[in-house]
């Protein structure tokens, strides 16, 4: 098992902030080098010295204005299952050292997503990730790592505090694996419209984040980590710069106890930490994750878990 003398630990402050507002900054979480790792693949991905499968191809042809347009308004989802990188991000000790602390000790890892966010590009209208992602229990997570210092000039994210006390408001089209509660289980619970549109006037989603008042600027550099409860209200706004971009890696994970219907199933997502009675998957690239050890009196002991060729998990006593 790792020391403690280098694990991050949370202070009961933090943890009353975060279940209290919605959403913990920890600054400089991620160290110098392993923020420049991301935003090499980044860059990578950006350039096209990297492309993935499931997205058209950039090439070396292309203007620097036809890349920006490229990139203008997509994400890349899921990098994990693609690059080294994108899994070793999403399975970053000091990130799963807090979720640990917040929703764990059983941490499982469900979504990877890398912004791009040019110059003139971007924003988002205000939503509740647990509208996109189920968990039940409900204890989605997300982890938002800043690759370039974002503020309210190149569209940071804002957030309305105290707003995760909400319930989920559901979606107009109710698919099946939708889990949270509706109008039959909460009196004055009503139909998200347009949730994520920037044109308040359509999302009435605005309506439910007025209600805490003035919404805050999340400022976050390089290496910065902010920890956002699933139904906290959050949005962004176009990066007004001429010049600089607002990267970012975000990350969801749930308690790995909670049953995932979203993507398929708990076996497509990955045990990070701790227990699970549920099927989890290993990690495609060998980013070695911490298992809490089954027999008593082993917790000073520990095992460290790791990817084997034939894809499942083999131990490794520490």
């Amino acid at each position: 098992m790792r020391s403690t003398t280098w694990r991050r630990t949370v202070t009961v402050e933090e943890y009353v902030d975060y279940h209290k507002n919605g959403f913990l900054i920890v600054k400089g979480l991620l160290p110098e080098k392993d923020t420049e790792k991301l935003q090499i693949v980044t860059d990578d991905i950006y350039h096209g010295r990297t492309n993935l499968d499931h997205l058209d191809h950039i090439h070396d042809w292309m203007t620097d204005e036809q890349k920006m347009e490229r990139w203008a308004s997509a994400r890349v989802h899921q990098l994990h299952r693609e690059t080294e990188a994108g899994e070793w991000g999403l399975l970053h000790p000091r990130v799963l050292d807090v979720l640990e602390a917040l929703i764990g000790p059983d941490v499982l890892a469900l979504q990877s997503m890398l912004f791009f966010n040019p110059p003139g590009k971007g924003g988002q209208g205000w939503h509740q990730d647990s509208y996109y992602i189920q968990t039940q229990p409900d204890t989605l997570i997300g982890a938002w790592i800043a690759l370039d210092r974002a503020d309210q000039e190149n569209g940071c994210l804002w957030v309305a505090p105290g707003s995760h006390h909400e319930p989920v408001y559901p979606p107009q089209k109710r698919w099946a694996d939708y889990v949270h509660a509706d109008e039959k289980q909460i009196q004055g619970l009503y139909t998200a419209e347009n949730a994520s549109h920037t044109d308040d006037s359509i999302n009435n989603l605005s309506n439910v984040a007025a209600k805490y008042g003035e919404a805050v600027p999340v400022v976050l550099e390089p290496g910065d980590v902010l920890f956002f409860h699933s139904h906290l209200l959050h949005r962004s706004y176009r990066n007004e710069t001429k010049d600089r971009f607002r990267r970012s890696y975000v990350t969801h994970y749930c308690n790995a106890r909670s049953w995932v219907p979203w993507d398929g199933s708990n076996a497509n997502h990955i045990l990070a930490r701790g227990r699970s009675h549920l099927p989890y998957a290993a990690p495609k690239f060998g980013t070695p994750v911490e298992f809490t050890p089954e027999a008593e009196g082993l917790s000073d002991q520990g095992t460290k878990m790791v990817a084997m060729p034939d894809g499942g998990m083999g131990k490794i006593e520490m």
